[in-house]
């Protein structure tokens, strides 16, 4: 009943929020991901997404649309793999940022070891800095992780906001410098953090920095400061704080995104394997266990 193409144009616009970005990422024409979008709803015979001058949303209808879309899916994948008839082999050396800790991302590699478990999966959790100069020295094949403001390199996986977080009864004094949990540079959320408070003016200090996520909660949920973070992972306990009431800065968004190594190595096809499973699942990795 319903193709899965269009799904796929249809999971990429809904884990982009973007006609345009979608079709960057699938490559195709943005009148092409418009046609297969018109034509899923169609089949389906419900609007599946809110279009207006100011952006994307999901309909209800849309929202259970992409659990739909990601079994049949998967289910293909799997159909496909089992009647080829070949078993992918290799080790595969994959970076995760700090960021999917708290996230569905376990389940994806979990679901993508037992569809290939002659895949030798290796797991490195860092920051995305630190990914990419990981990914750059031939160290990793695959990373999943945020992408620096400017820059256009890597496979869109979603795109979010940059909120400030603390905790829930931290209050912040506007006449007092900003008390700041910060990761470690090269740390991307910090040194956005950095240059939109030095850009306005705001002064700002340090009261903790961790190269964790656990740290970096256990630090905002005593009260020691506030986090920059995106705001689709917000970790519990925590809560995005209004920016302007507090006389912060807006932090602008964010990209997550797929990087593969540019060499040619015997895991390109486990890493294509891997991006095809985090891409199918995207959005997952945006909402709350």
């Amino acid at each position: 009943m319903f193709d899965p193409t269009q799904l796929r144009t249809f999971l990429a616009v809904a884990q982009t929020l973007s006609f345009t970005q979608a079709a960057h990422r699938l490559g195709l024409r943005q009148s092409t991901v418009s046609q297969h979008v018109r034509k899923l709803e169609e089949t389906a015979g419900r609007q599946l997404f809110l279009r207006d001058t100011h952006g994307v949303e999901l309909t209800e209808d849309g929202e259970a649309m992409l659990g739909f879309a990601r079994t049949i899916l998967e289910a293909n994948e799997r159909a496909a793999g089992f009647f080829a008839g070949t078993r992918l082999r290799g080790r595969l050396r994959f970076g995760a940022s700090e960021d999917f800790v708290l996230t569905r991302l376990p389940e994806i590699l979990e679901r993508f070891r037992h569809d290939h478990p002659e895949v030798d999966l290796e797991l490195t959790v860092e920051l995305s800095g630190t990914l990419h100069q990981q990914l750059a020295e031939g160290r990793l094949d695959l990373v999943l992780g945020k992408r620096a403001a400017g820059e256009t390199h890597g496979r869109l996986v979603w795109r979010d906001r940059l909120v400030w977080i603390g905790g829930e009864r931290l209050r912040i004094d506007a006449d007092r410098p900003v008390p700041l949990i910060l990761y470690p540079p090269p740390s991307i959320t910090r040194a956005r953090a950095l240059e939109v408070l030095e850009r306005a003016g705001r002064s700002w200090h340090i009261a903790c920095t961790s190269g964790s996520l656990s740290g970096v909660r256990a630090a905002a949920l005593a009260g020691l400061g506030v986090v920059p973070h995106a705001q689709g992972l917000v970790p519990p306990g925590l809560r995005a704080l209004p920016a302007r009431s507090c006389g912060l800065p807006e932090l602008g968004g964010v990209d997550f995104v797929l990087l593969h190594g540019r060499r040619a190595t015997a895991a390109q096809e486990p890493a294509m394997a891997l991006s095809r499973a985090v891409l199918a699942a995207g959005d997952r990795l945006h909402r709350p266990m």
